[in-house]
């Protein structure tokens, strides 16, 4: 009979539960986001651990009902066990320690990255290794070469912002509230691209990032501005542009270094129908751009279920001793390649 695991998500502030058969039928998945962290621009860590311990059993059990089961079908519980936030992954791992606990449930602990690597693969079931992955979120971003399910070479991360931070703080200069993302695609949409121009932060360079100074520029452009209201679509189209090209770049530059066919976009970033667009068009003649719905690009736990099951099909659990782990490092990590064989330019 097939395998019935559950997924649980609690890394940040959105609360989520999923009911995943046999590692590739997705029978429920429900997404409570808190909505209390756009009063402040940005997320509670405090405020989040609350909402998800006053939420999360009601999710859960929201999502059995969706799925048309009850506890006794639920063979696994795999839950983020990092990175995020400290408090709010603690309230996850201890729900789903006690869970499996209580039902002599096996119990496995997920890399809340590696979920995005393996998102796209519940609607695109041809994906497969190897593949350049892009993941873009509040907290990362980073470019990484995946040789196999499980073996994962870092080829660059950020030196200081993450992408999604950078769209939320400079929402935030504009006016356009939290989570600033689809705030500023949907305005962006109306600017014109050539009214303003950013700079490019380490584009034609290796695979490193960084955002901070391109948010330090578009403050500055903000503050000389005479009219904010009138040029705020074209500030959004101009920093939209500036980030994505980056990331773009970067994404063909690896795409070239590796050989690989195939190219997946995964995190909150990836949500961006801009970003990609844009994937698509500059990769058209190297590799198929391979990412998943909205949906499940958010953070959610169908991708936390989808690399459980994985994990729990090649043999591997955790004890109850697993705990929460803010920096949690990605499992399989391969050390990085040889600075020279960094240096390919586009």
């Amino acid at each position: 009979m097939a395998e019935i695991v559950l997924g649980i998500e609690t890394s940040c502030d959105e609360t989520s539960a999923a009911l995943l058969i046999g590692g590739t039928e997705l029978a429920s998945l429900v997404i409570l986001s808190q909505d209390i962290h756009r009063v402040f621009n940005g997320v509670v860590p405090e405020l989040a651990s609350r909402a998800h311990l006053a939420t999360l059993p009601s999710v859960v059990e929201r999502a059995l009902v969706e799925a048309g089961l009850g506890w006794h079908a639920v063979d696994a519980v795999a839950v983020t066990a990092g990175p995020g936030l400290v408090g709010a992954l603690l309230v996850g791992v201890v729900y789903a320690k006690a869970v499996a606990y209580g039902g002599d449930r096996e119990l496995i602990g997920v890399n809340h990255l590696e979920g995005h690597l393996f998102a796209p693969t519940l609607e695109d079931p041809d994906l497969a290794p190897p593949f350049v992955a892009l993941i873009a979120s509040g907290g990362h971003t980073m470019l990484l070469d995946v040789r196999a399910w499980g073996r994962y070479r870092l080829l660059g991360t950020t030196r200081d912002d993450a992408a999604g931070e950078a769209f939320d703080k400079v929402a935030t200069l504009l006016g356009l509230g939290y989570p600033g993302g689809p705030a500023i695609e949907r305005l962006a949409a109306e600017g014109d691209p050539t009214r303003f121009t950013f700079p490019r932060p380490m584009r034609d360079e290796g695979f490193e990032f960084s955002f901070s100074g391109l948010k330090t520029a578009v403050l500055h452009t903000v503050r000389k501005s005479a009219d904010l209201e009138h040029d705020r679509p074209h500030l959004a189209r101009a920093f939209q542009d500036a980030v994505l090209d980056v990331l773009v770049t970067k994404l063909e530059r690896a795409v070239t270094l590796t050989g690989y066919r195939t190219a997946v976009l995964g995190g909150g970033v990836a949500c961006s129908r801009a970003l990609a667009a844009l994937a698509n068009r500059r990769l058209a003649d190297l590799a198929r751009v391979s990412v998943a719905s909205p949906r499940l690009n958010a953070d959610n736990a169908a991708m936390i279920a989808r690399a459980g099951s994985f994990h729990l099909s090649n043999g591997e659990r955790s004890d109850w001793s697993l705990d929460a782990r803010a920096d949690l490092p990605l499992p399989g990590l391969e050390p990085a390649a040889a600075p020279h064989t960094l240096s390919v330019t586009l």
